[in-house]
């Protein structure tokens, strides 16, 4: 079940409905997959093998289908990160610096957890989306955010992409950003 947290406040958001009412005034989609529908041996495997995101996306078919249908998306692909992923560190230095898109970034969860740090209007500043299994979540292009993994650092995802080169961000300095430690 995905929460926010207003990080200028700490404001606890909590509930789908109240989620995606909050979300929804900074045009964030937030829709719900069952994450039950996942073998529960993938489900807790975040070393996943090529086949066996493979075995993701079909199991997710219906619904990546659906989306991309609604959405304009072209490609879609699994990500999987957990201490078991080279490099995670950097990677994840990488993905924590604020940067927006020329294209929604979506991300459906489907074992793990996972933050998007999105940045709304001045007077609420910088809010976390934190999601778990389950939970799919679309930030609008333009829009300056970034991702970071929770602190059990596991996650697989299933990225969606209306550019065939695929995730493309675009740095976004901001000064008045405060990193939470």
């Amino acid at each position: 079940m995905a929460e926010i947290v207003i990080r200028n406040t700490n404001e606890r958001i909590t509930g789908d409905e109240n989620v995606r009412n909050f979300l929804n005034k900074y045009e964030v989609l937030f829709e719900k997959w069952d994450a039950s529908k996942l073998n529960t041996d993938l489900q807790n495997n975040f070393g996943l093998t090529d086949e066996q995101k493979e075995e993701v996306l079909k199991t997710y078919d219906y619904e990546i289908r659906d989306l991309a249908a609604r959405r304009g998306y072209q490609i879609w692909d699994v990500i999987t990160l957990s201490e078991q992923t080279p490099d995670i560190e950097e990677k994840l230095a990488k993905f924590e610096e604020i940067h927006t898109h020329a294209e929604d970034e979506i991300r459906a969860i489907v074992a793990g957890k996972g933050i998007f740090v999105i940045k709304a209007t001045d007077d609420v500043g910088y809010f976390n989306v934190e999601l778990s299994p389950g939970d799919v979540i679309s930030v609008p292009e333009n829009t300056p955010h970034f991702f970071t993994l929770m602190e059990n650092k596991q996650i697989i995802a299933v990225r969606l992409f209306i550019e065939k080169d695929g995730w493309i961000a675009d740095p976004y300095p901001d000064p008045t950003f405060i990193k939470q430690a």
